[in-house]
């Protein structure tokens, strides 16, 4: 991976050759996300919960996943249980005031977490400790855990059951690859589903 002094930036087409590098990894990736997205649905189809995590540009994202699935993603289906816990604003909030940032997210997985509902930690760093309490908060109610974060070795990769870790210099694009695996998860819900069928994939 090619580092980068505090004062640079990724522009231009500096930014999409990262970006475009950063996708061979997703490529290569794509079987572990479908997988992802197979037991995700087997979860959710069975009364089961995913509780998303994420600070910032990665909180929207969070949003961005659990309205595709309490919504829908392209097709309608049943609504799937979500949610982002950040979103819960007054509980967030006051959580935060009364425990403390560190326990924003945490206090959230301990009441609606059961076991057998997945976590989907994202983190561009990996070492947000919010995210970090979550997942060891999740793993004390034998959840499943998930991680998308950005270069490893990071903290939440290394306590998350699975974890796609994108290797790329910048957050930026580290936030890019992250949306596109999550609709290559929702595509995958929806096909485990049966709500649509595979496109199949044309020969170049």
């Amino acid at each position: 991976m090619t580092t980068f002094s505090g004062s640079e930036i990724l522009s231009g087409r500096g930014h999409l050759a990262a970006l475009r590098s950063a996708l061979v990894q997703l490529d290569r990736e794509a079987e572990r996300l479908h997988a992802w997205g197979q037991r995700l649905a087997t979860v959710l189809a069975g009364g089961g919960r995913l509780l998303v995590a994420g600070n910032g540009g990665s909180a929207a994202q969070a949003q961005h996943l659990t309205s595709e699935l309490v919504g829908r993603y392209r097709d309608d289906r049943i609504p799937l249980s979500a949610l982002a816990l950040h979103a819960e604003s007054s509980s967030y909030t006051a959580i935060c005031n009364d425990y403390g940032g560190e326990q924003g997210f945490s206090r959230q997985v301990l009441a609606h977490g059961r076991p057998g509902d997945i976590l989907l930690a994202l983190s561009t760093s990996g070492r947000s400790p919010n995210v970090v309490a979550s997942i060891q908060a999740a793993s004390r109610c034998s959840l499943e855990t998930w991680a998308l974060t950005g270069p490893i070795p990071n903290p939440v990769a290394l306590i998350a059951d699975e974890a796609f870790c994108v290797d790329a210099p910048a957050a930026a694009t580290v936030q890019e690859v992250h949306q596109v695996a999550i609709h290559l998860v929702c595509a995958a819900v929806d096909v485990t589903l049966g709500v649509c069928e595979p496109a199949r994939e044309s020969a170049e």
